[in-house]
């Protein structure tokens, strides 16, 4: 095995056919979408359609900027779609990296050729980090690709700026994972704690756009700190991105502290 970041460049060479069926999954969700917004758009479909639901289903799948190519583009995909699609791709690969390796029992024979714990659990994170970053990128390029086409409108740097808070929420996603990994090693522990911080953010967000006494649980969402204003039109919230992502890179942290102080198999 390579003296050099082993375990990250392992996981990169033996998950690259997994990334190429998820980028070809985003591409297709983008350009099967973003391309109808000028027949929707222009004529005003959408403000009919949308003046024909329910004002709290409307808030609360975030449909309410959708007559305008950036509220479009958030509602469709970085809210919606693909964020379920690099959700689902942080779950998998952050309960594997970790907890899958231990009950495959790749884990220990790893552990057993001289790599340390907490080196296999930072390469592990290092590993989904490029693998989320990489789909974060390829969104935005889509995303920039089609926004002369499909009418959009969008101020590229805004693309760049949502596309990162993307990638951050996925990543924390995975990184709790990770960590629910390192202190269980359970892969159905990591699976369910890593589903559970995008589910309830998600959920979170959307109750408390049902009412103004129940905003205090947008704290507690990191779906909303990055997407309580509109990103795509006004530019993510540099706070908010900071904060999901050094949340993540703590989270990341824990699980090489969490590994290295577990009685494995124990």
């Amino acid at each position: 095995m390579s003296a050099v970041l082993p375990v990250f460049r392992r996981s990169i060479r033996e998950s690259w056919r997994s990334l190429v069926g998820w980028s070809l999954g985003i591409a297709a969700v983008l350009f099967l979408y973003l391309p109808l917004y000028p027949s929707f758009g222009a004529n005003g479909q959408l403000d009919s359609v949308i003046e024909a639901l329910p004002k709290q289903l409307v808030d609360t799948i975030g449909y309410d900027q959708i007559a305008t190519g950036a509220g479009y583009a958030q509602s469709t995909f970085f809210g919606l779609m693909g964020f379920l699609l690099l959700t689902i791709a942080a779950v998998l690969w952050g309960s594997a990296a970790i907890a899958g390796a231990e009950e495959s029992g790749r884990l220990e024979l790893d552990l057993a050729h001289g790599i340390g714990r907490a080196q296999y659990a930072i390469e592990s994170a290092l590993a989904v980090l490029v693998r989320m970053l990489w789909l974060g990128a390829f969104s935005g390029a889509i995303v920039l690709a089609l926004n002369g086409p499909a009418e959009l409108g969008i101020h590229p740097p805004h693309i760049v700026g949502t596309s990162l808070a993307l990638t951050g929420l996925a990543f924390l996603s995975a990184t709790a994972g990770l960590l629910a990994g390192a202190l269980t090693g359970r892969r159905a522990w990591a699976t369910g704690v890593a589903a559970a911080v995008a589910v309830l953010g998600y959920a979170f967000q959307a109750v408390a756009k049902q009412s103004a006494d129940l905003e205090w649980l947008n704290a507690l969402s990191p779906y909303a700190w990055v997407y309580h204003q509109p990103p795509l039109k006004d530019g993510v919230d540099a706070g908010g991105l900071l904060l999901v992502w050094g949340i993540a890179i703590v989270l990341a942290l824990a699980s090489a502290l969490a590994l290295s102080r577990r009685d494995l198999r124990g």
